[in-house]
């Protein structure tokens, strides 16, 4: 019998007045990134804040850490803040290593909050 293969990506959106939050579960890599950010992006316009809730992901990779710096970088373009919430262990460290956790940390004031 093999292994059961680990959840692709999937993602819940709701909304409750001017906030929108995405609820993400599973693996954010190529292949399944792209879905994010394009839902992502229909979200932001017309929304003051998203927030990604990050707290189900189990694995992010460098396809899915650029979805989440593209997302950061049209929520700017939008004049809306993006709330990154409950990074998990692999993905703090992926953000050290590519040295993005500082800039995300230093993104605080401009939108980026790491909970």
């Amino acid at each position: 019998m093999s292994e059961p293969v680990e959840k692709a990506l999937t993602f819940e959106i709701e909304r409750d007045g001017d906030t929108t939050t995405i609820k993400c579960h599973g693996r954010l890599v190529s292949g399944t990134a792209q879905e994010l950010y394009e839902e992502g992006k229909k979200v932001i316009p017309g929304t003051k804040k998203v927030i990604l809730d990050l707290a189900d992901l189990t694995y992010v990779d460098s396809m899915g850490l650029g979805v989440l710096v593209r997302l950061y970088v049209h929520a700017r373009q939008e004049k809306s803040e993006l709330q990154l919430l409950h990074l998990g262990k692999q993905l703090r460290n992926l953000l050290k290593l590519t040295n993005l956790l500082s800039v995300f940390a230093q993104a605080e004031s401009h939108g980026i909050n790491i909970a």
